[in-house]
């Protein structure tokens, strides 16, 4: 039974998925995604992608199809019985095509450091053998701003003023040291499992006096253990995610059609080989708001390879 839970998804990640021109809900953000559980040291690679697609309503000639993606290091280590440390550095590839023409960015992301603490657990045994098990983990973290951000406000008109906030979106970095809160619920019964998680993320000024909204992110993600074929377990699995951005500022005044929320279904399976995890997940959005829905979000995904060791 230990070793059936080496491939169970408890823990969640960062997932930097950059955005609209206008919206707001781009560099800086990120997603709740499912790690493999691992007994002291994990490292892995992972590649996102994210489509969006913006069109004015009061000019339909002006339009953006932004297509974001980006492959992350990223590793954990646990410390003790109640500690994990993780840390994520992603690299980004841009591509917007506007009616202003085509733009491509590439360069090193934000890095994020998460520790979780491990406030208790709870497991036992049904009449017929089948285990239940309960974690409850709390945690904080900070992203540091390792990413180019170069957008400058000062001594712009007003028409450079609005191309330069459209410009936000497509930046490596937020140019800011930004923080995170984290809490996380799992629960397996048997081969079936339930995570649940909530973050919240709180963003400062930088030094262009330009703040990204906040975010709140709440997913949860159910999952099936099967057993094993030529020692291969599979999870597939399926999820709910939530994400509310709050409008960017610039100084003391909000940016206008910036923030929003969309959520989003979630398909998913992760291949267990021993100690190496091999996962793919897809999310088609249900139900969104962004910039009076000039912007609307389409397709994302990604796929990561995992080492436990």
């Amino acid at each position: 039974m230990k070793k059936l839970f080496l491939s169970l998804l408890i823990l969640s990640v960062f997932y930097t998925a950059d955005a609209c021109p206008i919206c707001g809900c781009g560099v800086g953000g990120f997603y709740i995604g499912l790690l493999p559980t691992y007994k002291s040291q994990f490292l892995g690679l992972r590649y996102g992608y994210s489509h969006y697609e913006t069109r004015l309503n009061d000019d339909p000639t002006q339009f953006s199809h932004d297509y974001y993606r980006q492959v992350e290091l990223y590793g954990g280590v646990t410390l003790g019985k109640h500690w994990q440390v993780m840390g994520f550095l992603p690299y980004h590839f841009n591509h917007q095509i506007t009616d202003d023409g085509v733009v491509d960015r590439n360069g090193l992301g934000d890095m994020s450091l998460l520790a979780n603490y491990k406030l208790w657990e709870s497991s036992k045994l049904s009449k017929n053998n089948t285990s239940f098990h309960q974690e409850f983990w709390l945690g904080a973290g900070i992203k540091l701003p390792t990413g180019k951000y170069g957008v400058n406000f000062s001594d712009s008109t007003n028409n450079e003023l609005s191309d330069l906030l459209g410009d936000v979106n497509s930046q490596m970095g937020t140019g800011s040291t930004d923080f995170i809160f984290n809490m996380m619920y799992n629960i397996h019964f048997g081969m079936f499992g339930v995570n649940t998680t909530a973050n919240y993320k709180v963003n400062t000024m930088n030094n262009s006096d330009f703040k990204y909204g906040d975010r709140l992110s709440i997913n949860s993600f159910a999952y099936y253990q099967t057993k094993p074929i030529k020692k291969i377990y599979m999870a597939p699995n399926v999820g709910l995610l939530y994400e509310y951005t709050m409008p960017n500022h610039l100084a003391a005044s909000k940016v206008q059609q910036t923030g929003g929320y969309v959520a989003s279904a979630s398909v998913g399976l992760d291949l267990n080989f021993t100690n190496i995890t091999v996962g793919t997940n897809v999310q088609l959005p249900v139900a969104q708001d962004y910039a009076e829905g000039q912007t609307v979000q389409k397709v994302s995904g990604l796929v990561h390879v995992t080492y436990t060791f």
